[in-house]
């Protein structure tokens, strides 16, 4: 009877070779899939609506109660953790008000409605540089609207979004909006965000 034949190292080595080839592709293809299907991305922030329930001038000073409506939409398939977020409100470069936004999650593809609802204390207005616009009398009945006041919002958040249970990614979303204010009766005439 003959021996059998030991693999010489030529097979042993074309065979080590042929494997991490192999290692080398699904690893590339693993990181396309990753980078093109599942690639992490920015939530959307979408103020809907600002208001002041109540709204007070008194000797130079503004007081009031600010409201802000806004959808935050998780374009990634899964889901977004956020843990860092607020809400700073703005009055000529300084800040009048701020609120955490607390803790959450966002599934994946979802929206979801935030409101947030704060008391601004007071502080003094600064001197108006126009005195607002005139209406003609086709608008609003003709009223003159007097000052206005411009106060900045802007929110922030903050978190992770694991994709496939084992990749991490930071991602944060900001929103920054202008508002503008009738000193006369705190009616809110616009946002631009």
């Amino acid at each position: 009877m003959a021996k059998p034949q030991r693999p010489s190292g030529r097979t042993n080595l074309a065979s080590c070779i042929v494997a991490t080839i192999f290692l080398i592709f699904v690893v590339i293809i693993v990181f396309i899939v990753y980078f093109t299907v599942f690639k992490p991305q920015d939530p959307k922030i979408a103020v809907n609506a600002v208001q002041l329930p109540s709204f007070s001038v008194a000797n130079g000073t503004v007081n009031f109660i600010f409201s802000q409506y806004a959808s935050v939409r998780n374009p990634n398939r899964a889901a977004f953790s956020h843990y860092d977020s607020s809400l700073q409100l703005l009055y000529s470069g300084n800040q009048v008000g701020f609120m955490f936004i607390p803790a959450g999650n966002i599934d994946a593809g979802r929206t979801q409605y935030m409101a947030a609802t704060f008391s601004v204390q007071s502080f003094p207005l600064s001197t108006p540089t126009n005195s607002g616009p005139t209406l003609s009398n086709d608008a609003v009945n003709g009223l003159r609207m007097g000052p206005t006041l411009e106060i900045e919002s802007r929110m922030e958040m903050a978190g992770r979004v694991k994709v496939l249970h084992f990749f991490s990614h930071h991602v944060e979303a900001k929103a920054g909006c202008r508002v503008a204010i009738a000193v006369s009766d705190g009616s809110v005439l616009g946002f631009h965000c």
